[in-house]
């Protein structure tokens, strides 16, 4: 079993990184993706995502479950492919269209607390090689408004954690990989 965390800004060759240590394993790929379409523009985005990905693996759209998708799909002659972290986090942060006031602290909905608890839980007891990619938000500035400032917060400790419990960690910058953790991938 391995874990890998491919991590990296936007537009910066972390998911054909990611996509291509998948098809290096020589397992059966399962493509989590948590994307959900919010507008045509995101609906554009997900398409293009679905031409490119090899016919051959499997697909399962999941912005929220992530934990039990993962318990569902891993296996010893399968790799997981899940992209993107991030995006499953703001998925999971306004599931409940919760009203976040732009002011005072941010009260996270119960159910991130859960999944995300879950998800650190399934890493430990999962079988079979699994892939996060995520977005690194943290090198920028501080963001404006307390919603924005509560997702970094929150990004960064999910990265982190995803990080601790991965073999192998990965920061891809602009398509070049240099290797956080583990073996060069």
């Amino acid at each position: 079993m391995s874990r890998t965390l491919v991590l990296g800004g936007a537009r910066s060759g972390k998911s054909a990184h990611a996509e291509r240590l998948a098809a290096q394993s020589g397992k059966d790929i399962v493509y989590v993706a948590t994307a959900s379409a919010g507008d045509a523009e995101m609906a554009r985005r997900i398409a293009a995502h679905r031409a490119d990905r090899p016919a051959h693996w499997a697909t399962v759209e999941e912005p929220l479950a992530l934990a039990a998708t993962l318990e569902q799909w891993r296996a010893p002659h399968r790799l997981v492919l899940v992209d993107c972290l991030t995006l499953w986090l703001t998925n999971l942060l306004f599931a409940d269209a919760t009203d976040y006031p732009e002011v005072g602290a941010i009260a996270l909905p119960r159910r991130f607390h859960d999944e995300r608890a879950a998800l650190l839980a399934q890493l430990d007891s999962g079988a079979g090689d699994v892939v996060f990619v995520s977005n690194e938000v943290g090198m920028g500035i501080v963001p404006f408004g307390a919603v924005t400032r509560a997702f970094a917060d929150e990004a960064g400790r999910l990265n982190q954690a995803i990080a601790a419990a991965s073999d192998n960690v990965v920061f891809v910058a602009a398509g070049l990989p240099l290797v956080l953790k583990g073996a060069a991938c």
